[in-house]
C-alpha cells in the first residue's frame, strides 16, 4: 500500500506542470523621456507621438522608448507609466512657474501596483535652474516643496511609504548640473534607492533618439536584473 502511494506520488509531481515564474510589474514616473502617445495618463504633456515629429525626434514607436524595451527584453509586465513631458520633482517650474500639478512629488502616489519602480527626472529641473534649498528629511512645509533638495527628498519618502518592498531605482540624466547631480546622490543614498547614471545617451533636441533609448535600455537592464 505505502508502495502503491508512493509511486502515486512521484508520477503526480512528473504531471503536474511546475507554476509558471510570475512576472514582476514595471512602474515609470517620469518627464519627457518616458512619455508616448496613448500610453501615460490622459492629459498629460507629451514628447514622443506617432507618427513622430520629425523636426525634434526619430522615434515615433512605443516599441522604441526605453521602458518598453526593458519591460520587453526583462521579461517584465507594464505598469503605470506616468510620465509628464516638461515636469520637474519640485513644484517650481520654467520661469518659476507653479508646476504643482505637474511635479514629481505630486505624482509619485499614482503608480499602481507595482514590483519595480523606476524614476527618470531631474532633467527639468536642472534645464530650468530651480532652486537646490537645503537637505530636508521630515516635517516638510508646502513651502519646502519648491526646492529641489527637500522635494526631492518627500518624494522618495512617499514612496518609500507607499509602496512598501518595492525595488526603487533613480535614473539619472547625463549632462546635467553638479548641484543636481550632487542632489540627487545624496538624498537617494539616504533612503538606500540606487542611482543609474546614464552615460553616453545620443540625443536629437536634448531627448534621446532611436539610437539613444537602446542604449538608455541597455544601461538600465544591466542595472536592475
Amino acid at each position: 500500500m505505502k508502495k502503491t502511494i508512493t509511486l502515486f506520488c512521484l508520477l503526480m509531481l512528473v504531471l503536474v506542470p511546475a507554476p509558471a515564474q510570475v512576472r514582476r510589474t514595471i512602474a515609470v514616473l517620469g518627464d519627457s523621456y518616458s512619455t508616448f502617445q496613448g500610453f501615460i495618463p490622459e492629459g498629460n504633456a507629451i514628447w514622443y507621438y506617432s507618427p513622430a515629429n520629425k523636426q525634434q525626434t526619430d522615434v515615433e514607436r512605443v516599441e522604441q522608448t526605453w521602458w518598453w524595451q526593458v519591460i520587453k527584453q526583462g521579461g517584465y509586465k507594464m505598469g503605470m507609466i506616468n510620465a509628464y513631458s516638461g515636469a520637474t520633482i519640485c513644484n517650481t517650474g520654467y520661469d518659476d512657474a507653479d508646476f504643482s500639478d505637474r511635479s514629481f512629488v505630486t505624482r509619485c502616489r499614482n503608480l499602481g501596483n507595482p514590483d519595480i519602480i523606476l524614476i527618470c527626472g531631474a532633467t527639468n529641473d536642472s534645464w530650468a535652474g530651480v532652486k537646490m534649498g537645503e537637505y530636508k528629511y521630515g516635517d516638510w512645509r508646502r513651502a519646502d516643496l519648491y526646492y529641489f533638495r527637500p522635494a526631492m527628498a518627500k518624494m522618495l519618502n512617499d514612496i518609500r511609504l507607499y509602496y512598501p518592498n518595492v525595488d526603487v531605482y533613480f535614473i539619472l540624466n547625463s549632462q546635467l548640473k553638479d548641484d543636481i547631480n550632487n542632489s540627487v546622490v545624496e538624498v537617494c543614498r539616504h533612503y538606500d534607492v540606487p542611482v543609474i547614471k546614464l552615460k553616453d545617451i545620443d540625443k536629437k533636441s536634448g531627448h534621446p533618439s532611436i539610437k539613444g533609448m537602446k542604449s538608455f535600455a541597455e544601461q538600465v537592464l544591466k542595472a536592475i536584473k
